[in-house]
Formats: structure tokens, C-alpha cells, sequence
């Protein structure tokens, strides 16, 4: 189907209405100038021999090239369906205070950026990939998007706050995989969540509510632990010990079908998603032909003017 993307350069159509109509009226005007042409044989004398209907062929080619013109000018374009991979992997990132512990070296938090990054780059391109950041509270970074420099850029700009809402962190990607466009899919997309974390929840729903969340939504989480038991934080000037809370991430991973992960390589983390299967949608993007319109345009123009100079010795 045929659209214009700027349509109100069809008006330059009227123009080209008004020569069509101004050439019509003065054809009539001759023909009726010429009946009351009382001598016959001296009108065909002066008329041009041997032009008859081909004298309104260059004059109706010219019209139409103008035609084409006007239309070229409205930007004419086809819609055509692109195929759009739906399938979608968030990425929650604790960035709490106890991140900053450095019984993993440099830090916990530095470690998780690291993976996170690591696996960034190992994600097939296909993929949606987002980020949500968690602490108190959990934020949508990088909604789904297959721009993997983005993600990249936000996952170096995390910066540390108080406390750990970790079920808080599924409930957010939840509503990131929900907020992914339908592209004409009648379901939800398949998805996974990636949740790299030391563990131990202190604000926030419960994770066990936020497994069940998880389940229902048929998206498995996988969690990676960042720490050990001798890990150490200075919070307001007092040493604290923060050891990870790997039984509680677990559970979260194995309660939703996902994995648990201490220390996930590439290829571990390929388990995440290698048997997530595709979601594909359409999405409608415009083509423009503004060229053929243009061409069809120039070709009536050239065969006005081949025509009239070969009938007539004039251009149009």
C-alpha cells in the first residue's frame, strides 16, 4: 500500500489540475473558433498536415511527468513488515552498600561489572538485554533493547547506596519483560532474569513473594554471588562484616528453574540462555520510492519532449 510521509506536498497536484484544465478549455476553444470558420478549404490549408490526435500526446506525457513530480514531492512509501526478535534478558545488579566489600577482588561490586560486562558481550545480538540497579529500591537503567553499548555504558556508571531490596530487583525486570512491545505477538516474550548479588535482603518485598512472581510469569532467575564469609565493609566509620547470603540466592534460582552461580564463567553463563527459544513480532517500517515516482517522471518528461520535437520541431 501506498503512503505519503509528507502529504501535504500533494496540494502541488493543483497546479498541475489547473494547466491540465487551462490546456482542455483552450482545445475546446479552438474547435469552437474553427466551426465558425466559414471557409473550409483555406482552414485546411493553414491547419498542420498529418498531426490530427498525435499534437495531444506530448502535451498529455508532459502533464503526466508533472503529475509524477508533485507526487514525488509528497515522499511516496511502501510498508514492509521487518521480522523483530522479542526474546529478553534483564540484567539486576546489586549495588548496595555491602558491594563494596573487597573479599572479592578489586570489590564485589567491580567483580559484578566485570561478569555483567563479560556477559554483555557474549549475548547473541539478537537478544533484548536491560538493566535495573538495585539497593533500597530497584530502577530500570537500560530498559530491553538490543543496543549493547548502552547497557555497557550504564553498567560502568553504577555508583553504591544503602540497603538491598533483592526481591524488589525480579519484581522491576518483571515489569520491564511485560513492558516489551507486542510487535504483533500475542504473548508475552520468553525471557530470563540475571540477578548478580551478595545476598542478604533488607528492604523490599520478600524474595520468596518475588519467586513466586517469577513463576508465574514463567521467567527463571539466575543468580551469580559476589563474596565470602569473612567479607568486611566500613559503613559510618565501623567495620562490618557482610558475608553473602548464598542459600537465600540459591533458593531463588532453583525455586524458578534457573541456576546458581558462585563464580560463572562464559560459558556457564551460556546456560542462561541457550535453551530460551524466539519470540518473533513484525514491526512496520516505511520505504521510500520517492525515486520511482521521480524517474517515471523524468522518462514522461523525455518522451514529451522526444515527441514533440520529432512531430512538431518545438518543445512542449
Amino acid at each position: 500500500m501506498i503512503r505519503f510521509l509528507q502529504p501535504w506536498w500533494l496540494l502541488a497536484i493543483v497546479p498541475v489540475l489547473l494547466v491540465a484544465g487551462a490546456y482542455v478549455w483552450r482545445q475546446l476553444r479552438r474547435r469552437d473558433y474553427a466551426i465558425r470558420f466559414t471557409n473550409v478549404e483555406l482552414l485546411k490549408s493553414l491547419a498542420p498536415r498529418g498531426m490530427g490526435w498525435r499534437k495531444h500526446v506530448s502535451a498529455v506525457a508532459l502533464l503526466l511527468s508533472l503529475l509524477g513530480l508533485a507526487l514525488a514531492m509528497a515522499r511516496p512509501s511502501i510498508d514492509r513488515e521487518l521480522p523483530l526478535e522479542r526474546a529478553t534478558i534483564m540484567l539486576a545488579i546489586d549495588v548496595s552498600l555491602s558491594m563494596e566489600a573487597s573479599d572479592v577482588a578489586p570489590t564485589r561490586l567491580e567483580a559484578a561489572q566485570v561478569a555483567a560486562k563479560q556477559f554483555v558481550q557474549e549475548l547473541p545480538p539478537t537478544y533484548n538485554l536491560g538493566l535495573v540497579s538495585f539497593a533500597k529500591s530497584a530502577n530500570v537503567l537500560v530498559p530491553p533493547t538490543k543496543d549493547r553499548s548502552a547497557v555497557s555504558a550504564a553498567i560502568d556508571g553504577l555508583t553504591l547506596a544503602e540497603a538491598t531490596a533483592t526481591g524488589e530487583a525480579v519484581f522491576t525486570s518483571l515489569d520491564a519483560i511485560r513492558a516489551v512491545p507486542a510487535d504483533g505477538a500475542n504473548e508475552l516474550p520468553p525471557a530470563r532474569i540475571v540477578l548478580l548479588s551478595d545476598g542478604f535482603r533488607t528492604a523490599g518485598r520478600p524474595m520468596e513473594e518475588a519467586a513466586s512472581a517469577a513463576q508465574a510469569a514463567n521467567v527463571p532467575v539466575s543468580t551469580i554471588a559476589f563474596g565470602t564469609d569473612n567479607g568486611t565493609v566500613d559503613i559510618g566509620g565501623q567495620l562490618q562484616r557482610v558475608p553473602v547470603d548464598r542459600l537465600a540466592l540459591a533458593q531463588l534460582a532453583e525455586s524458578t528453574s534457573g541456576f546458581f552461580y558462585e563464580a560463572a564463567s562464559a560459558a556457564e553463563l551460556k546456560r542462561v540462555y541457550e535453551d530460551m527459544g524466539s519470540s518473533i513480532g513484525h514491526r512496520v517500517e516505511p520505504r521510500e520510492v520517492t525515486h520511482w515516482y521521480a524517474g517515471f517522471a523524468l522518462l514522461l518528461g523525455l518522451i514529451a519532449a522526444g515527441l514533440s520535437l520529432v512531430w512538431s520541431s518545438r518543445l512542449p
